[in-house]
C-alpha cells in the first residue's frame, strides 16, 4: 500500500494553494468544501477563484511562493505549470513535516487527493496512488450509480442517534447488531424513500423498546421496456433487497436477473387469453406476502401506472394497510420510440401525443376515435396488436389518411428489436408478411417519417 488512507479534518484550519489557474480552483473547491481556509498565493489568481477565497474567509496573495508563506498551515498544495517551482513547495512543507500535494506529481507528494464520492456525512475515497487517475475516477462514477445521495441521510439518521444507542448498549458488539439490523431493515427502507419523520419515530421506538412487530413492505417497480440499462438506481436498490419477487411477462429476463439472488420469483405474467393469475388473486398475493414480514417486489414491464394495473394493486394494499412505494419506471412508448429513432413530438409534426390501449375487449371498438384522428397527433397504441386491422379502419373511416406513416416496434430497447415502417393502409399487412408478435407497440403519426435519419439503435433486424 504505496499511500495509507486518512480523512483529514480540515473545518476552520489555513491550507496553502501555490497557483492561481483552474487546477489550483479544482483543488480550492474540494479544500473550501471541507471547511478550510484558503491562502492561495500566485501572481494572477482567476475570477472564480478569488470568489471562492473570500467566502472561505481566506486570504489572496498576488506575487511568486516564498517559503514563508507556508507559516501557520496544516496542509499545502502546488497546482502549477512550473514543475521547479512545485519542486520546491514539496521540499519547503517536507523539510517542516507538512503534509503535501503537488497535482499530477506523486513522487513529489507525501498525500494525494483521491477520487470522492460525497453523501456527506459519509464519503468514500478511491484512490490509485496516483499511478491511475483516471481509472480511479471511473470507478468512483460507477459507485455514484451504486450509492444513492439518500445514503448521506441515512448516515446523518445514525449521527443524529448516536449518543442514545452508545447509552443504551455499552458492548461493541451489541452496538453493530443493532446497527445492521436498523440499517438493512425497515427504518432505513423510510429514510431511504425520503421519510425522514417515519424513520426517526421506528428508530426511536426501537431505542425505547416499543418498536413494533415486524411488517412487511411492497415495491412497486417499472423495469422499463426491455434494456436493463434503462432501469433506475431506486429500482435496482430495491430489486436487490426483496425478499420476494412477483414479475410479468413483459419483464426481461436480464432485469429478472438483476434481482436478489436468493429472492423467491414468482411468475404472474398475463397474455391474451392465458392469465398465470387473476389480477385480483395477484393483489392479494401482495397483502399476503407482506404481512408474513416480507418485502415483496412487484415488478412491472414498463411504467406501473401507465396500462400497468398498478394503481388497483396499490388500492388493495392501501385497504389493508401495507406500507408500499411506487418506482416509475420508462414506459413503452418513451423508451421503444427512442430506440427506434422515432419522437414523439416534434415541432414540424406533431404537438401532442396520446398513449392508447388498443387490448379491445370480444373485437368490438370503443375507442374514442373522433378524438384520434387530428393529423398534428402522435398516437402510441399499448396492446394493440391483435385489435390492428379494428385500430387501422377506424381511423381511416374516422378522418385519418390512409396514407399516415405508422410504425411496429417488436421488443423495443432490446437487441431483439425489430421495426417495421409503413401507413395505415398497409399496417396491418405487415404484421402478416413479417410475422410480427408481441410485446409489439404501434405508432401512428407523421414523426415516424424521421425515423430513416434519426435511427441509431437497430437491434437483430433494422425492419422496412
Amino acid at each position: 500500500m504505496e499511500f495509507l488512507p486518512l480523512f483529514h479534518n480540515l473545518r476552520g484550519a489555513r491550507v496553502l494553494v501555490v497557483g492561481g489557474g483552474e487546477i489550483a480552483l479544482r483543488k480550492s473547491r474540494l479544500l473550501a468544501d471541507a471547511g478550510a481556509v484558503l491562502r492561495v498565493v500566485a501572481p494572477e489568481i482567476g475570477t472564480e477563484l478569488r470568489e471562492l477565497i473570500g467566502s472561505s474567509g481566506g486570504e489572496q496573495i498576488l506575487r511568486g511562493y516564498s517559503e514563508a508563506d507556508l507559516n501557520g498551515c496544516v496542509l499545502i498544495i502546488a497546482a502549477t505549470d512550473d514543475e521547479p517551482l512545485n519542486a520546491q513547495v514539496s521540499a519547503d512543507a517536507r523539510q517542516r513535516g507538512v503534509p503535501v500535494n503537488v497535482v499530477d506529481a506523486p513522487a513529489l507528494c507525501s498525500v494525494i487527493f483521491p477520487a470522492i464520492v460525497d453523501r456527506s456525512p459519509l464519503v468514500i475515497a478511491v484512490s490509485s496512488g496516483g499511478d491511475a487517475p483516471v481509472l480511479a475516477r471511473l470507478i468512483r462514477a460507477k459507485m455514484e450509480s451504486w450509492i444513492p445521495p439518500t445514503y448521506g441521510h441515512l448516515a446523518g439518521l445514525a449521527a443524529r442517534f448516536r449518543h442514545q444507542v452508545k447509552k443504551l448498549l455499552p458492548n461493541v458488539q451489541q452496538r453493530r447488531a443493532f446497527w445492521e439490523e436498523v440499517f438493512q431493515g425497515p427504518i432505513a427502507d423510510r429514510q431511504l424513500a425520503g421519510q425522514g419523520a417515519e424513520a426517526e419515530r421506528l428508530l426511536q421506538a426501537k431505542i425505547d423498546g416499543e418498536a413494533p412487530p415486524a411488517t412487511g413492505e411492497v415495491y412497486l417497480v417499472g423495469a422499463g421496456p426491455g434494456d436493463p440499462d434503462l432501469l433506475t438506481f431506486k429500482a435496482l436498490r430495491l430489486m436487490q433487497q426483496a425478499d420476494v419477487v412477483l414479475y410479468d411477462r413483459l419483464v426481461a429476463p436480464a432485469i429478472l436477473e438483476l434481482c436478489r439472488r436468493d429472492a423467491d420469483r414468482i411468475y404472474v405474467g398475463k397474455q391474451r387469453a392465458e392469465h398465470a393469475l387473476p389480477q385480483d388473486q395477484i393483489n392479494q398475493q401482495l397483502v399476503a406476502l407482506a404481512k408474513q414480514g416480507k418485502r415483496v417486489v412487484r415488478l412491472k414491464g414498463g411504467d406501473p401506472f401507465i396500462f400497468g394495473r398498478g394503481g388497483e394493486e396499490i388500492e388493495e394494499l392501501a385497504a389493508n394497510g401495507i406500507p408500499f412505494q411506487v418506482v416509475p419506471g420508462i414506459t413503452a412508448a418513451s423508451g421503444c420510440a427512442a430506440y427506434a429513432g422515432i419522437p414523439l413530438t416534434h415541432r414540424d409534426y406533431a404537438q401532442s401525443v396520446r398513449f392508447v390501449t388498443g387490448h379491445l375487449k370480444d373485437g368490438t371498438s370503443d375507442l374514442p376515435w373522433k378524438d384520434l384522428v387530428s393529423p398534428a397527433q402522435t398516437l402510441v397504441f399499448y396492446m394493440g396488436l391483435i385489435g390492428l386491422p379494428i385500430i387501422c379502419s377506424e381511423l381511416i373511416k374516422h378522418g385519418r389518411s390512409a396514407d399516415t406513416p405508422a410504425a411496429l416496434i417488436q421488443q423495443g430497447t432490446t437487441f431483439n428489436q425489430r421495426v417495421f415502417t409503413g401507413t395505415l393502409a398497409n399496417l396491418p399487412q405487415l404484421v402478416a408478411e413479417h410475422e410480427v408478435h408481441a410485446p409489439t407497440l404501434v405508432i401512428v403519426g407523421e414523426v415516424v417519417t424521421l425515423r430513416d435519419k434519426l435511427k441509431w439503435f437497430e437491434g437483430a433486424q433494422a425492419g422496412v
